[in-house]
């Protein structure tokens, strides 16, 4: 075996379309070779004797340098290999994402909030119960990646019921007119070394306005039943008159009871595939 390597990501996912390139001290190329499914590059043919410069590289990846040396093999040939092991490939920029293909976001463990000010003095706390989301993380260019999410309008709770029958009234979401709230991106940008930002659309109330999410990627395991999990946080702030919910109640000194922003809170957690496991 001439030439062996493994690329991976950070986070040890295999990157299948990385090149590898072996160059001699003269700068000539000697090999050039792409990745398998698996993230592996094997090539036969036995190589001369020397020290070579080994360079990985993938789109939407910083490129990988590394030294080896093949020393004389028992082949006829008398050529040697070269055992680059594991290559880690970062992100261009710096921003890791998982890896490419469909993600369906878990409700069981995902929350979907809203946190509004009361009395200009504290906080009330909201989330909705009972929403669909989907991610499809595109294997080459990342900025062209796509979120999806469908929220019921009634299924809002803030542990109290009568706030939320208020909630639920003509007054705020209406939801006899408008029962869902859905969300689609338009793209991605970097924000920063480990920051996204999602661009899309909310409709919400019956408008649709551009709103953009900042985003975490926090990283992905396994889970108990066999699948692979990623966990995101996000977040974004709304005005509330930008969805045509403008009713108030002024008490004293000028103050609104209810703030007119509303910042949204996403803990979200989706498994890899395109539907859930029946044990999720």
């Amino acid at each position: 075996m001439g030439l062996t390597a493994r690329i991976r990501t950070r986070d040890g996912w295999a990157v299948s379309h990385a090149v590898v390139t072996l160059v001699d001290m003269t700068g000539a190329q000697v090999l050039r070779a792409e990745a398998d499914a698996e993230g592996t590059v094997r090539e036969p043919q036995p190589l001369p004797a020397g020290a070579y410069t080994v360079i990985v590289t993938a789109v939407g990846y910083a490129p990988a340098a590394a030294s080896v040396i093949v020393t004389a093999g028992g082949t006829p040939s008398g050529g040697g290999r070269a055992e680059v092991g594991t290559v880690t490939l970062a992100r261009q920029g710096g921003a890791e994402l998982p890896p490419p293909g469909p993600w369906t976001v878990d409700p069981a463990h995902s929350t979907v909030g809203a946190v509004a000010r009361h009395l200009g003095i504290s906080s009330v706390h909201g989330r909705f119960t009972e929403f669909a989301a989907s991610i499809e993380v595109a294997p080459d260019d990342v900025t062209k990646s796509r979120v999806e999410a469908v929220i019921r309008a009634d299924s809002i709770d803030t542990g109290n019921a009568m706030r939320d029958g208020h909630l639920r009234s003509a007054d705020f979401l209406d939801v006899e007119r408008f029962p869902e709230i859905t969300y689609r991106s338009s793209g991605l940008t970097v924000a920063g070394p480990d920051r996204w930002t999602v661009h899309g659309e909310l409709a919400l109330h019956g408008v649709v306005r551009p709103v953009d999410l900042d985003l975490a990627y926090l990283g992905t395991g396994a889970d108990p039943w066999g699948g692979t999990r990623a966990a995101f946080r996000a977040s974004a702030q709304l005005r509330r008159e930008d969805f045509a919910m403008n009713y108030n109640q002024v008490v004293q000194a000028g103050i609104a009871a209810i703030g007119t922003t509303l910042k949204v809170e996403l803990d979200i957690q989706a498994v890899q595939g395109d539907s859930l496991p029946p044990q999720a």
